[in-house]
């Protein structure tokens, strides 16, 4: 009886130590505050913004773009003389020189042909309608495909449809010979349209 006893009072003096323990111990680990956790910023006061001096906008009126006919306006006189570099006039008539015999004639100068604007001033131009496509994605990956290829293509959205036009070109007949050429090498059956600009 006496073993029980003295392994009974171990036993209890163990946990009245443990107790002891913990009443002192756990009140200092729960109350402890976290260094970590509080931090001191010291950080100058925000500057104020400098006042802004008040800027009054005018408007801008902006023109529209008129659409383009299918063929091109002809340059009137008075834009072809304005296009025409000036040739100098001599103020009394020259005596006229017979050139030696062993010089050559010489050569006339082509005049060149007075370049066709649109309405909108803009130089006429050309481009080959492909295909015109529902999905912008189909669209976008025929025009990869064609600039891979060389060519100078582009995606316009007309009507909820996304066309595909390769160009534009200054001539009507290399746009033709560039829709021959597309159906050539790369099967796509193409036609001529005008080139009208991207309207922002």
């Amino acid at each position: 009886m006496a073993l029980l006893d003295s392994g009974l009072k171990q036993r209890i003096v163990g946990a009245l130590v443990l107790l002891a323990l913990m009443v002192i111990f756990l009140p200092m680990l729960l109350s402890r505050q976290d260094d970590l956790q509080r931090v001191v910023v010291d950080a100058p006061a925000m500057p104020q913004a400098p006042v802004m001096p008040q800027v009054e906008l005018d408007p801008v009126s902006v023109p529209q773009a008129q659409l383009l006919p299918d063929e091109p306006v002809p340059m009137t006189e008075s834009e072809i003389a304005a296009t025409a570099p000036a040739v100098a006039v001599p103020a009394k008539p020259v005596a006229a020189v017979t050139p030696p015999a062993a010089a050559k004639p010489p050569v006339a100068e082509v005049a060149a042909p007075a370049s066709r604007l649109d309405a909108n001033g803009l130089s006429v131009s050309w481009s080959i309608q492909l295909a015109s496509l529902s999905s912008r994605t189909s669209a976008d990956s025929l025009q990869n495909r064609l600039r891979g290829a060389g060519y100078n293509a582009y995606v316009r959205n007309v009507e909820g449809m996304n066309r595909v036009f390769v160009g534009p070109v200054i001539e009507r007949a290399e746009a033709d010979r560039l829709r021959d050429q597309l159906t050539r090498q790369q099967k796509l059956n193409g036609f001529v349209v005008r080139f009208q600009p991207e309207r922002g």
